[in-house]
């Protein structure tokens, strides 16, 4: 009989898929906000930061993706000598769908002088237009190296809003874009969640909208939230972002409460599944690429970021 793990998942399952990937020496990377079972097969689950930082130092001939499209697209950035396979080609950003490199390009001859931070949830195309990339780990580090005085922020307009609250002596021009899941939260539905719960902390993630990060205790990228999580003395916790990162917090504090609210999945982390995993392992397929050109210029404002505290 298989061994399961909590998620339901077969152990078994994920251990072989962890083994054909050593024989195709490759590396699978898995963002937090993939299904349970998927984490539990991968070599490294992280966010964005630490993924681009994963492949970036691997030592693998190819990198197995599990996230979305511009993850796997960062991976070629970083990494040309090497294959990137992503697990499910459909699986996409909504907000790096809300900017293109046309339209940005036309906003930045509006805008002489003023430099371009992007989210790196963005097409490599707009990375490629930029001055510098950031996670929302980074943000602030990034806003205050930027030399203009006014910058404008792409494609995140919440976590443009956070980051001039970081960095005021900055003037921030905000994207019209934002991460649908968290973008959707309101706060009557925070309100609920603490009325429900009122000696939870509250822990957010600063795709959320403003208001939302105003009736928090504490604002961070997803991996912040476990780690305040993990060193926090308080039991229980309102955690405001996907809900894939459960499995991560209930790994490191199995002896604290989490909730959530449920209505924030992603539809297109969720397309990751095990299935598609081992099929990606075993075909070595599809490959992201990313043009020459494209890679070139991009590349320069990503190592940049991945040097930012």
């Amino acid at each position: 009989m298989a061994r399961m793990d909590t998620s339901g998942a077969s152990v078994d399952m994920a251990e072989d898929i962890k083994a054909l990937a050593r024989e195709r020496r490759a590396v699978i990377l898995a963002h937090c906000y993939c299904p349970d079972e998927v984490q539990a097969a991968a070599d490294y689950v992280g966010d964005s930061l630490g993924l681009s930082r994963a492949a970036a130092d691997t030592a693998a001939e190819v990198i197995i993706f599990a996230g979305v499209h511009f993850m796997a697209e960062t991976a070629v950035i970083l990494c040309p000598d090497k294959k990137v396979v992503l697990v499910d080609p459909e699986a996409g950003c909504p907000m790096a769908d809300m900017i293109t490199a046309r339209a940005l390009a036309a906003r930045r001859a509006e805008l002489p002088g003023v430099e371009v931070l992007t989210y790196v949830n963005s097409p490599a195309e707009v990375k490629a237009l930029s001055d510098l990339c950031c996670t929302s780990s980074n943000v602030a580090a990034a806003l205050r190296a930027m030399k203009s005085e006014t910058v404008l922020m792409t494609p995140d307009r919440n976590l443009a809003a956070y980051a001039q609250k970081q960095v005021p002596e900055k003037k921030v021009l905000l994207w019209e874009g934002f991460c649908p899941i968290h973008h959707q939260l309101e706060p009557g539905a925070v309100r609920k969640l603490k009325e429900a719960h009122p000696g939870a902390r509250v822990l957010v993630h600063p795709e959320c909208r403003p208001e939302v990060l105003a009736m928090s205790d504490f604002i961070g990228s997803t991996t912040a939230i476990v780690q305040e999580a993990r060193t926090s003395l308080a039991r229980e916790f309102i955690i405001l972002t996907e809900t894939g990162v459960r499995r991560q917090l209930v790994l490191d504090s199995p002896e604290k409460t989490f909730y959530f609210s449920e209505a924030m999945v992603c539809s297109d982390m969720k397309k990751n599944t095990l299935a598609g995993l081992r099929r990606a392992v075993e075909t070595l397929a599809p490959e992201i690429r990313v043009p020459e050109d494209i890679r070139l210029r991009a590349r320069g404002a990503i190592e940049k970021m991945l040097k930012l505290a």
